[in-house]
């Protein structure tokens, strides 16, 4: 399973720098793909490589940055076939929406972690109108005040109720039901493009979670960190997979990723769960065999904010 995550917001934001800072700070040991629009924008030297469906810049070892030249999932295939990757960025251009990008991962089989809007604390207001800004903040799961300490608190009060609200009237929907599709969403404020390591924590692979099963939370994530912290639940071997889809459904707002795998009686295959932000995935995993269980990532969880199963 691949881990992705979809960075979008206005012109001149600061998308880049967040997106570099990040993978920088928080995925050195992985191996990263990163896919902009135009190498230029990203302003790191190296040797490209040109393929059917994309451009390759070999920034360093384990981390290369992509420019897609022709139909988006072709080309992403064409970079997983190649390089592997274990961790995609995906830097959109300023002027488009996140929405369609989120779709293509996910019928790709790959994991959608987040997708981040970077806002501009400092000039909302000279962009705040234009209709792909409203898209990019509802079609957005964590939502990035950046540029804070260009300020006031005032002023950034201002703004955080503003980007709330456009998050109320555009958040996405589904045009059948009507059903909001990231029913939660997380908002950071950041300086420079420095995001907490909450944002990334959990991004497990499959093996990692598998691990997690049999072994609990490794001590490289502490089960506490301020308010910050991570529980892992063991489930029934009888478990219904219908008592836990339902608590999926009305996650607490404070618990920001679920991961685990459940081998329910009314599934005829165990799967991989994976909540993020909002978004909810599955994935089969028909060979394993170890026992049912879930890790909640969140602040200030307690007992009655995670699923309770006899």
């Amino acid at each position: 399973m691949i881990s992705s995550f979809v960075i979008t917001g206005f012109l001149g934001v600061g998308k880049t720098t967040l997106m570099l800072n990040s993978i920088k700070e928080y995925f050195s040991d992985r191996k990263i793909a990163v896919i902009v629009n135009e190498f230029g924008e990203v302003g790191i030297d190296g040797k490209i490589l040109k393929n059917v469906y994309s451009e390759v810049l070999e920034i360093s070892e384990g981390c290369i940055c992509c420019k897609l030249s022709q139909e988006f999932e072709k080309g992403v295939i064409e970079i997983i076939k190649n390089y592997n990757p274990e961790v995609i960025f995906v830097e959109t251009s300023g002027t488009s929406e996140p929405f369609p990008i989120f779709l293509s991962l996910q019928n790709l089989g790959i994991s959608v972690e987040g997708i981040i809007c970077v806002i501009d604390a400092k000039n909302f207001d000279t962009y705040k109108d234009h209709a792909t800004a409203k898209y990019q903040i509802g079609g957005s799961n964590i939502l990035v005040l950046n540029k804070i300490d260009l300020v006031s608190e005032e002023e950034l009060q201002k703004v955080e109720k503003e980007v709330r609200e456009y998050k109320e009237k555009y958040n996405l929907k589904n045009v059948l039901t009507g059903e909001i599709i990231f029913k939660t969403y997380a908002l950071y404020k950041a300086q420079y493009g420095k995001l907490p390591k909450e944002v990334f924590d959990g991004v497990y692979k499959i093996e990692d979670i598998v691990k997690i099963g049999e072994e609990g939370i490794p001590s490289a994530h502490p089960l506490k960190k301020n308010d910050f912290s991570q529980r892992i639940v063991y489930l029934p071997e009888n478990v219904e997979f219908k008592e836990i889809d339902k608590y999926l459904a009305n996650v607490p707002e404070n618990v920001y990723r679920i991961k685990g795998i459940i081998k329910a009686k009314d599934l005829p295959t165990p799967v991989v769960v994976n909540y993020a932000f909002g978004d909810l995935t599955f994935q089969e995993l028909p060979s394993y065999k170890g026992r049912s269980f879930l890790v909640f990532i969140g602040s200030n969880l307690s007992n009655k904010q995670i699923i309770q199963l006899n």
